[in-house]
């Protein structure tokens, strides 16, 4: 199913209408990639500019990326795309003074250098301009997942399950956990992704006590949990997974605390409806984590938006204490991290529907013991 970009734009150009702002420049770019609908051809590199106003949509590039955007932008025909060789700031504030825009929404993350020089060239052509601050407004844009973000995202976790598969079968004691990162991620790419969510945690032992241990020569042992924190993406959408597993019986102290965050997360999960506020899920997980003695051992919030960008709006997490809406795509992820001991940690992505929390992953909530 083809994004709706249009849809995005007249949500854009809404947006300014009801703020009173005459143009917007972006230079994010998840939101960049999210208006233009085109897949695979931005990377890290901050080369491109958006200008938007009540006569279009213009982008700046240069000749690194402009035939890809050709190639992939959707909509072809309502964009303007140059790669005329001057900076990015020059540039906006040709297209401002053209435009005769008075009120210029900015980013918040808009870098301070690029909006200071933007400014001294908008002033240096003579046009005078407020620049209001957009305060999230792109990234809240971006929170409602259409048809097709939702079919990119839940082939992500196809192939994100498909690995989970694999790797219960590969990993064994002896293995180190940049060995089983390296088999996780060569699977993923071999069996439809086109790149990795993000650089894959694989914990061992004690290292999984860590919530963000980076993957090392430690080898794993018959006895041990393995943690694995991984997604594969498609199109530039991404897949969140996390799955503890363990390397042979353990005992019953193990066995209750993933009996304690299994339950947190399927409680958390079925407190979600439309506009259910995001930190009142994330008590209900705290809460059960509490209960159980345990809450020393959580330290992190319970789940965060995923879509084109790894972490994004909205979240389940005590900070966030506004709606979340339907068709927001959020983690669930309690765990708990028992310092030089062990760690564990249960994750699913999944979406905001009339029902309530609908996840993406198939992969069981099951603590498996595999065989060593």
């Amino acid at each position: 199913m083809a994004e709706n970009v249009g849809a995005r734009r007249r949500a854009l150009l809404d947006l300014m209408e009801e703020r009173g702002y005459d143009a917007c420049v972006i230079r994010d770019l998840a939101t960049i990639r999210w208006l233009t609908g085109a897949a695979r051809t931005l990377d890290d590199e901050r080369s491109h500019t958006v200008f938007v106003d009540g006569e279009g949509f213009w982008l700046h590039t240069d000749s690194r990326y402009y035939q890809a955007f050709l190639a992939n932008v959707r909509d072809a025909d309502a964009w303007r795309i140059d790669q005329e060789p001057m900076g990015h700031e020059a540039w906006a504030a040709e297209r401002i003074a053209r435009a005769k825009s008075h009120v210029v929404a900015l980013e918040d993350t808009l870098e301070l250098g690029f909006s200071d020089k933007l400014r001294e060239q908008v002033r240096d052509k003579g046009a005078a301009c407020l620049y209001p601050r957009l305060h999230g407004e792109g990234q809240n844009l971006r929170m409602v997942k259409d048809e097709g973000e939702l079919e990119l995202l839940r082939e992500a976790q196809r192939i994100t399950d498909l690995a989970f598969d694999h790797m219960c079968e590969f990993i064994r004691p002896g293995q180190t956990e940049l060995q089983i990162r390296a088999e996780l991620e060569h699977f993923m790419l071999a069996n439809g992704a086109d790149a990795i969510s993000f650089a894959s945690i694989v914990a061992t032992g004690p290292n999984a006590a860590n919530p963000h241990a980076k993957p090392g020569e430690r080898e794993s042992a018959k006895g041990e949990l393995v943690l694995m924190d991984y997604g594969a993406a498609v199109r530039d959408y991404h897949a969140d997974m996390t799955r503890t597993v363990a390397l042979g019986e353990q005992p019953d102290e193990v066995v209750e605390a993933y009996a304690v965050i299994r339950r947190a997360h399927e409680d958390a999960a079925a407190s979600v409806r439309p506009d259910v506020i995001g930190a009142d899920v994330h008590a209900v997980a705290r809460q059960v984590i509490d209960d159980a003695g345990l809450g020393e051992y959580f330290g992190h919030g319970l789940g965060h938006g995923v879509g084109i960008e790894i972490h994004e709006r909205p979240s389940f997490a005590p900070r966030w204490a506004k709606p979340v809406p339907k068709g927001s795509v959020v983690t669930i992820e309690p765990g708990v991290y028992l310092p030089g001991r062990f760690g564990m940690r249960l994750e699913d992505t999944g979406v905001v529907t009339e029902a309530g929390y609908e996840p993406f992953a198939t992969s069981t909530h099951d603590l498996l013991v595999l065989d060593c």
